[in-house]
């Protein structure tokens, strides 16, 4: 599935949502949903920083795809942060480096945010483009 084809899926299953409130439970029971990180991957290296909550990202690169899992300590990060994970995920680094995650200001789930954690969402991108970057220079397929 071609990440236009994921961002329509998303909205179409958010536009469903009444309020907020029934996005935030959506994400949050998203992040539920995520197989839990183990801990070895609960350290510095993978630490997001810049997030109000303890963000974990862990990246991998196999068979010419970038594949990315997330943890928070907060339920509502790791939803939001599991969501762009499944986004980017089982995509190429050039397909991953023309997306981005401005479907959350379309479902209405950015403007609920504090400016601590869209920052701390904002750095989960970035690093998310910088590993899709370092797999193109290390000769990934375009």
């Amino acid at each position: 599935m071609s990440l236009d084809e994921k961002r329509a899926r998303i909205i179409e299953d958010m536009s469903y949502l009444p309020d907020r409130f029934e996005r935030f439970t959506y994400l949050v029971d998203f992040g539920k949903n995520q197989e839990p990180l183990p801990d070895e991957y609960r350290t510095e290296p993978f630490r997001v920083e810049g997030c109000q909550s303890q963000l974990w990202l862990v990246p991998e690169f196999r068979d010419g795809r970038c594949y990315f899992r997330a943890e928070s300590d907060s339920a509502i990060v790791k939803g939001i942060g599991s969501l762009i994970c499944d986004f980017y995920s089982d995509e190429t680094p050039a397909d991953i480096l023309q997306g981005d995650t401005d479907f959350l200001k379309e479902v209405g789930v950015d403007q609920h945010l504090s400016s601590n954690r869209r920052n701390g969402l904002g750095k989960v991108d970035e690093r998310i483009k910088r590993f899709a970057s370092s797999c193109l220079e290390a000769g990934a397929p375009r």
